[in-house]
């Protein structure tokens, strides 16, 4: 055989054993039959496969997908007609499986989640459609992986993507909403009027019972300094009688404090103090008495009654004063 053929078919063998050669990159499953039956599963790295006799069917990606389906008529047990759509998450747990468990596993997957959320929403009426997205949620999500399993696939979660009420339905639904507010606001605006009175009728209380609490003290304090002064008052007088005591004082000094109370009983009443002639004498001989009260012969009178004692009209008024000056002079 010339070498020329030799080295073609060389070459054509290096050629085709190199096309044997597959390397499959991370988080990817190659699925790999041999004459029209399946055989193994490449993971990530290098492999050769035989020539004419195995062949890779399917390159399967084993990363997180979403699927998102389209607007769906639903119609709920009230009998309203809604538009929803929903987003799957999902992805490949077993290559094999997903490639002979379902024809078009991404349609099937699709065309179920349709018809799940018909039958979830279905069973709510329009209200609790509205306020229970998570448990539609989670109802889907465990019928989907569930159902997905023999697929090869795991689900791993669903949201509802948008829910629209007929055009009719959101504007009775604006405005029951605004008229709720409305309703709120005047509660509020009530509320919070009577807290205000509240606040206003509280702090008037809290003031009187603080004006009410200062004027007692102020009665106690004044009484209390009242009671002081009179106890230091009469503790002084006591201290002086103590002392004039000590001292051993003589009687024209007793006569002179006698007096001197007769003096303080008088001040400031309209009375008459009436002295006998001979404590007058007694007293008019004690110099330090004259000189210092300004009291001899003359007794001292209070303040003038209102009503001054009307004259003898059988004697002269200046008569009868003379005479009266003779007997005090007797």
């Amino acid at each position: 055989m010339p070498p020329v053929v030799i080295g073609i078919i060389i070459a054509a063998v290096i050629v085709l054993v190199a096309a044997q050669i597959r390397v499959v990159s991370q988080a990817t499953e190659v699925v790999i039959e041999r004459l029209g039956k399946y055989r193994k599963t490449w993971g990530a790295g290098v492999h050769v496969k035989l020539p004419f006799i195995e062949r890779s069917v399917n390159k399967v990606t084993l990363k997180e997908q979403v699927l998102d389906t389209p607007p769906q008529p639903v119609i709920t047990s009230d009998n309203v007609t809604m538009q929803i759509d929903a987003v799957v998450y999902y992805r490949i747990f077993d290559a094999k499986l997903y490639t002979y468990g379902v024809v078009s596993p991404v349609q099937a997957l699709s065309n179920l989640t349709a018809t799940t959320l018909r039958n979830i929403v279905g069973a709510l009426t329009l209200d609790e459609s509205l306020t229970s997205r998570d448990t539609i949620n989670g109802k889907m999500e465990m019928i989907l992986d569930k159902e997905t399993d023999p697929w090869g696939i795991k689900v791993i979660r669903v949201e509802i993507k948008n829910i629209m009420p007929p055009s009719d339905i959101r504007e009775a639904m604006e405005a029951e909403m605004r008229a709720e507010r409305t309703r709120r606001e005047t509660l509020l605006q009530a509320e919070g009027h009577k807290q205000a009175a509240i606040t206003r009728a509280e702090g008037d209380k809290q003031a009187m019972i603080l004006q009410a609490e200062g004027e007692r003290d102020a009665r106690i304090a004044r009484a209390e300094g009242e009671a002081r002064a009179l106890y230091l008052a009469k503790k002084a007088e006591a201290d002086g009688i103590r002392e004039l005591v000590k001292s051993a004082p003589t009687p024209e000094v007793l006569e002179l404090k006698q007096y001197e109370a007769l003096i303080k009983m008088s001040n400031g009443k309209a009375a008459k103090i009436i002295v006998p002639t001979d404590a007058v004498r007694t007293v008019s001989r004690n110099v330090i008495f004259s000189e210092t009260t300004g009291i001899g012969d003359v007794t001292h009178e209070g303040e003038p009654d209102e009503k001054p004692e009307p004259a003898d009209p059988c004697c002269d008024p200046e008569d009868y004063i003379e005479e009266r000056k003779a007997d005090t002079a007797k």
